[in-house]
């Protein structure tokens, strides 16, 4: 078993983009090398026109999305994009695009914001998914 977690994110709205990010910042203090893999709407929340302007949250949670969104602000919470880019400087952090879900709504890398650093299959992921200490879907 490897120092790895892996975590396939399907949802894009802020507060699992959110806890994704944390996820990853704590695992790699941890000294887990993390791999994000991004699929639908998870992929979707990281194309450049997307990335900054996302303020969707869970149904289960959309009451609390305005409240939620002025306390990080008032309290000068990071984007979660930064706080996934602090992440890769504390360690190994790889966030791959879903090669099936570029295909069907036509994107490329260059859609997507620099963080994400290569296409993948789902096979490719699965086999190092398979060897991780730690695989989360969110």
């Amino acid at each position: 078993m490897q120092d790895r977690m892996s975590i396939i994110l399907f949802s894009g709205t802020v507060d699992r983009l959110f806890a994704v990010a944390t996820l990853a910042t704590g695992g790699v203090a941890m000294g887990l090398d993390v791999d994000i893999f991004l699929t639908f709407w998870g992929l979707n929340a990281f194309r450049k026109d997307q990335v900054r302007t996302n303020q969707r949250f869970s149904a289960d949670f959309a009451e609390f999305a305005e409240p939620a969104l002025q306390a990080m602000q008032a309290k000068n919470v990071p984007h979660w994009l930064d706080t996934l880019r602090a992440a890769q400087e504390i360690g190994n952090v790889r966030v791959l695009a879903c090669s099936m879900t570029m295909q069907l709504f036509g994107w490329t890398l260059e859609d997507l914001d620099p963080i994400v650093s290569e296409v993948t299959g789902v096979a490719t992921f699965v086999e190092k998914a398979r060897d991780s200490r730690i695989t989360l879907f969110i």
